[in-house]
């Protein structure tokens, strides 16, 4: 079975983001599937997907607040500035943690371990809206 859908993720404020039950709630055919794998891929250059902690807030917090320091939007060599200060650092932040993952599903459910979450992270300060294009396969 092949399945393909996109998803509309609603605009949210520079940060990380616990998306997992979001991304579920938009795949009806997931419980058809024995073994399989999800593709997810973000359509965005200035966010990012990312498996991480599911059950503390502290970790995003400190991630985003990591990231903040490692690429600050006021480094006198960037030169991508026309669309503000945050958009350069955004896509540096995009490459870091990436733009798409591949998870295993086992018996109708996403296979992550027990504090595994997917994130988005939100790399500017007003991103608008995200799409995401998630495809199952398996049988």
């Amino acid at each position: 079975m092949w399945d393909q859908h996109e998803i509309r993720l609603s605009p949210r404020s520079r940060g990380f983001y616990l998306i997992t039950d979001e991304i579920r709630d938009h795949l009806p055919r997931l419980a058809e599937l024995r073994i399989g794998l999800l593709h997810l891929q973000l359509l965005h250059t200035s966010a990012s997907l990312t498996l991480n902690e599911n059950a503390d807030p502290d970790v995003r917090h400190d991630m985003d607040a990591f990231l903040r320091d490692q690429v600050p939007g006021d480094l006198p060599y960037f030169r991508h500035t026309l669309e503000g200060p945050d958009d350069m650092p955004a896509h540096v932040a995009a490459s870091l943690f990436g733009t798409q993952l591949t998870l295993a599903v086992r018996d109708g459910r996403l296979a992550l371990g027990t504090w595994q979450g997917i994130w988005l992270g939100e790399h500017r300060d007003h991103g608008g809206a995200r799409r995401l294009m998630a495809t199952l396969q398996g049988a």
